[in-house]
């Protein structure tokens, strides 16, 4: 038998689901979205993941090698970006002709890395195959992009403040294949709502990457 809603009750459990809804997003996780190929094939374009916020929030825990993690770019702290950490500080880290070095020892890639791009590019040239010796300072972190060859990270800009990491990327939750010629929302927005919406409804089949989504981020 069902009973009619008293509003007096439910509008204090929405309240209270929009509070626990904030608290969850402002200290404990936040989607995320991946704009660029610079961490393929661990992230793709186009893809929304999530972050555990409190992954490097205590005492005694920070980012450690082969944590995906999120932070605001050293250069725009306005900006977020998304890498692979590979030392922390004290290490050393060094780049040959490719094969990442850190500590004097080959550092083992995990199978989501790749080099697209078969040149060697000097060092006089470029600091993408060939850079340092560089030894990570106190409260740092180095980071890389999965796709050697096509990533903006540490090599450029330098190394990442450990205030400045956002939380650990956790898992997939939605991928959807980029298209240039999607439809955008544009003033005056009713007209572009609805061609965004057949967009996606039309599309949702053949764009949504199945196989991705759930993946676990490591």
């Amino acid at each position: 038998m069902l009973k009619k809603v008293n509003l007096r009750y439910l509008v204090p459990v929405i309240l209270i689901a929009l509070v626990v809804a904030i608290l969850l997003r402002t200290f404990v996780v936040q989607a995320y979205n991946v704009s660029t190929p610079s961490m393929e094939e661990a992230l793709l374009a186009g893809e929304f993941f999530l972050v555990n916020k409190l992954a490097f929030k205590f005492k005694g825990s920070s980012p450690r090698p082969n944590d995906i993690v999120v932070f605001s770019y050293p250069l725009n702290p306005q900006k977020t970006y998304v890498k692979r950490c590979i030392a922390t500080e004290g290490q050393t880290v060094e780049i040959i002709n490719k094969t990442l070095y850190v500590d004097g020892q080959i550092y083992v890639d995990p199978s989501s890395v790749k080099y697209k791009d078969p040149r060697v590019l000097p060092r006089i040239f470029s600091q993408r195959d060939n850079f340092g010796p560089v030894q990570i300072p106190q409260g740092h972190i180095f980071v890389l992009g999965d796709n050697r060859d096509n990533s903006q990270d540490s090599r450029d800009w330098g190394f990442v403040d450990y205030h400045s990491v956002q939380g650990k990327a956790l898992f997939v939750y939605w991928s959807w294949t980029p298209d240039p010629k999607a439809p955008k929302m544009e003033a005056p927005y009713i007209f572009p709502f609805f061609r965004v919406l057949f967009y996606y409804l039309f599309n949702f089949p053949g764009k949504l990457r199945w196989e991705r989504l759930g993946t676990v981020l490591q």
